[in-house]
């Protein structure tokens, strides 16, 4: 506890508790530069019997991390608790990830690729479920400044926002989030909104879906967002077509807990949404 409260301290706003009961906590890491060209989310569980006879169990989260930078990383991670057993680690761990994004700033290394990627990755993934369509994959904020500037509407109230009761299988967590919205700008908003909340700002996955009738043309306005999460979205837009709902936001956050569901997480993610849909 006293390890918890200096870190919330240390690190205040980048420090996020994802579940206090479960004892499951993220940190947003940067290199701390002005404007941060690299940046990693590090995600960890406390099992019961830290920190005297077991390690926390953690997860890397960021887009460019993979294949050697992340062996090397993780290596450098098991190194510390190692020389540190029975001891409290994580300001040891997460100032160990700044000194590695430090030296990647100063370094010649090409930026980061920011394109999210899922976490997970299906051997079959012809699924006839998809829906022929070509996801977002720009900052979804910035790609609906672009479609709301073309429109001159006033500025509209923010919609209400509902939220789901989460849903957690081996340590995922998935909660929706609905809301009534009537324009690509209302849209915006409530996205806005939504992440100004730490906790959802810090989901290793934020897919979302709208559908918006014009009755002028008699015609849907629809996109969806992945996030990451390779078909997500359009699993979560064709599922609100066929329940026929519109004039509605869906917003469905994942917080990955290091242990792979493969297909389930789509079960997850649309049990979720419909949650939401049918209260």
């Amino acid at each position: 506890i006293d390890e918890i409260e200096a870190l919330s301290s240390i690190y205040g706003e980048d420090w996020c508790v994802v579940d206090e009961d479960e004892k499951i906590y993220c940190i947003k890491i940067n290199d701390c530069l002005a404007q941060p060209k690299w940046t990693l989310c590090l995600q960890v569980i406390l099992p019961p019997g830290y920190p005297t006879a077991e390690p926390p169990i953690y997860q890397l989260n960021a887009p460019w991390l993979r294949g050697q930078d992340y062996m090397e990383l993780a290596n450098s991670l098991e190194e510390i608790y190692v020389q540190n057993l029975g001891e409290s680690i994580l300001y040891l761990w997460v100032e160990k990830i700044r000194e590695v994004l430090i030296e990647k700033a100063q370094s010649s290394d090409p930026e980061p690729d920011i394109k999210k990627t899922s976490e997970e990755v299906d051997e079959d993934d012809g699924d006839d479920f998809l829906l022929d369509y070509k996801p977002i994959q720009e900052d979804p904020i910035k790609t609906l400044d672009y479609i709301t500037s073309e429109s001159q509407e006033v500025d509209e109230e923010l919609p209400s926002i509902h939220h789901g009761n989460p849903i957690t299988d081996r340590r995922s967590t998935f909660q929706a989030h609905l809301a009534p919205v009537v324009t690509p700008r209302q849209v915006k908003r409530v996205l806005e909104k939504l992440y100004e909340n730490k906790k959802i700002a810090s989901a290793t996955h934020n897919i979302y879906a709208y559908r918006i009738y014009c009755e002028d043309k008699q015609t849907f306005l629809q996109d969806c967002e992945d996030d990451g999460e390779t078909a997500a979205g359009g699993r979560l837009l064709h599922l609100m077509q066929i329940l026929n709902v519109h004039n509605v936001l869906v917003v469905v956050s994942r917080w990955y807990g290091g242990i792979l569901l493969g297909p389930d997480r789509f079960k997850h993610i649309n049990n979720c949404a419909r949650n939401v849909l049918v209260e």
